[in-house]
């Protein structure tokens, strides 16, 4: 577990200043919510070394199904830098409308996907909404 949170920690500070803080805020207000979560650090390269994804953090362990009803464990909320801001995962939701019809009004200017929560700087959300929102995903870990 401390190689991750290597990992995750270098990630983080490898992002410029003002992401940079975004993310270690973010970080500090998952570990604040479920402070004995699984964590995870994905480098978003896939088994030939290729990248595939940015990297991302993530939090809660949960068993997946996917093509042809294979399963595996995954995490239940993600965190990732990319060009235009942070996106926040929130894997394994069956409705895929969830995030937009219970967040989308009052989480402030962000883009709302089937499982991602997208902004440029937690400065533009409502932080208490996304903390809201990763209190569902991870309260109790499942």
């Amino acid at each position: 577990m401390d190689h991750i949170k290597k990992q995750i920690q270098e990630y983080i500070s490898s992002q410029p200043s003002a992401k940079r803080n975004d993310m270690e805020t973010l970080h500090a207000l998952i570990s604040q919510i479920a402070p004995a979560v699984h964590l995870w650090f994905l480098d978003g390269k896939n088994d030939e070394g290729k990248v595939v994804s940015n990297p991302n953090v993530g939090y809660g362990k949960q068993t997946m199904t996917y093509a042809k009803g294979k399963t595996r464990e995954f995490y239940r909320v993600g965190i990732s830098a990319n060009t235009s801001g942070i996106s926040v995962y929130f894997m394994g939701l069956d409705d895929k409308a969830y995030l937009a019809r219970t967040y989308g009004q009052t989480i402030g200017k962000a883009n709302i996907s089937g499982y991602c929560i997208k902004f440029k700087s937690m400065a533009d959300i409502n932080t208490s909404v996304l903390e809201n929102a990763l209190r569902a995903a991870l309260e109790p870990e499942r």
